[in-house]
Order: C-alpha cells, then structure tokens, then sequence
C-alpha cells in the first residue's frame, strides 16, 4: 500500500464550509493518467489538483487538475489551494510558480492577508447563441465566447441570475464547456453563477479560471482594471479581480480543513 500526502482546501474561503474545494496532492512522480483521474473520482471534488517539482528549469512545480471525469486545461482555485499549502508550510517564502501544460506558467503570491493567484485573461468576444440562452433561461443582454470552452452570458440584474434554473442534462450534452452566466453585483461590483456539467460539475462553487474571462469582460464594461466579485453558488465565495495587460489577477484567502494520507 502507497501513502500519498492529500489536503482538503477551501479555496478563496475566509472559513471552513466556504468557497470551493479542492483536493491537493502532492507527488514525487507522475502516476500513470488513468490512476490520477481514479483519484480524482474517488475525491468527487470540483478539482484535484496533483503538483511535483518541475525538472524544466522553468518553474517550481508542475501541477495539473482533474474533475472526477477529466483533465483540464486551466483551474484557478485548485490552483490557489495549491499555493497556499506550499507557502503555508514555509511561512519565509513569498511565492510559487506552477508549470502547466495548457496555461503556461502560473503564480501564486502572498498579497497581504490574503493570496493573489496570476492566470492568462482570456478575453470573450460577442457571440450569438440562441440555442444556450435557451437551455440557460432567463434573458441576457449580451452573450460572449472564448475559445471553445467559455460562454458569457451577461444578465441585467443579479436577481435574474439567482433565479436561473438551467437544464443541465442538455448542457452536459455539449462537452466541457464553462456556461458563465453574470450580471453588475450587490454587495460587489459583479455577480456570477457558473455551470460546467459536460466536466461533471454541475454548478461550480468558485471558478477561477471563469474569473479569468470575466476579469478582461468587465474591466472594459466597468472602465477600470479592478473590481470585487462573488460567486453566488451555495457555498459561495468571493474574489477581487484586476487586469494587468494579458493577465487576470485573483485575490483571495483559503483554509485547509483536512490534512492526511490517500491510500493506494
């Protein structure tokens, strides 16, 4: 039996039962693809993200994620979690760089009390969809696309987004796809909810790479480079968002809830 060091996080939480969950394990060596997405069903979070020291040169750490159905590209809070166990075992240490596959390289710093997690900002364009607004509901002034994989739909009012009851079985039908359905905020200056079902999530408690695209959406709408979020799931959570250039800077706190061993 193999013993691999595994942490529970609440990511972009100021307390336990907040923000987003992530499993984070490191490793001295990769494990074969079909056991790292095993593990991450066996964990049934959002995200399990797996980092080991990065022999490249290029950064710290390697790091990648998996749902409990697939690999994917780019995960912020799984990412921020990763960051905060690193750094909160060596309370000396400023930062940590990751080395991803499809997201380049990726920073965590200490940011004051909280953390500032550095992300590519993926800019949407305008994009006709009639046939998501339908599976979405409700009636969004605006709707945007990114890549493949992003869909903006921007609401008038908060309340419209609150209310949204999405039919999640056809949208699971269109593959791993983000569904960003946002709206100007209450107690912040922006509001979302986000559904990923084709990547077996249903409705996403904090998605960082969502704010990754909302981040370049908004600063244009709102004319300026930094606003407050949140993320209007049931566990909720929030994140203050600024665009530097080509990068989405996140900020926000996380605590670890669990420390062990997952066994093999």
């Amino acid at each position: 039996m193999t013993n691999l060091p595994y942490f529970h996080v609440d990511a972009f939480a100021d307390q336990p039962f907040a923000g987003n969950q992530a499993a984070v394990m490191p490793l001295m060596r990769w494990l074969d693809d079909m056991v790292l997405q095993a593990i991450g069903g066996e964990n049934n979070f959002a995200e399990t993200a797996f980092y080991l020291p990065d022999d490249s040169g290029d950064a710290d750490y390697e790091l990648r994620w998996f749902t409990p159905t697939v690999e994917i590209a780019l995960c912020g809070h799984a990412t921020l979690a990763s960051g905060h166990i690193i750094l909160s075992q060596d309370p000396e240490r400023q930062q940590v760089t990751f080395r991803t596959r499809k997201a380049g390289i990726l920073t965590v710093k200490r940011d004051g009390d909280v953390y500032a997690l550095d992300l590519p900002a993926y800019a949407p364009a305008p994009k006709a969809m009639p046939e998501i607004v339908a599976l979405i509901g409700g009636s969004p002034v605006e709707t945007h696309f990114h890549e493949g994989r992003y869909h903006v739909l921007r609401y008038d009012n908060a309340d419209e987004v609150l209310a949204l009851k999405p039919d999640l079985k056809a949208l699971t039908a269109l593959g791993n796809a983000q569904f960003i359905c946002t709206a100007p905020g209450k107690d912040t200056d922006i509001l979302s909810r986000v559904f990923v079902p084709g990547g077996g999530v249903d409705e996403d408690s904090v998605t960082g790479s969502a704010h990754a695209v909302l981040t370049p959406y908004w600063a244009k709408q709102l004319e300026r480079d930094s606003f407050t979020a949140y993320q209007a799931s049931q566990r909720g959570g929030y994140v203050n968002c600024r665009l530097d250039g080509d990068r989405a800077w996140l900020g926000g706190k996380c605590v670890t809830v669990v420390e062990g061993a997952f066994c093999l």
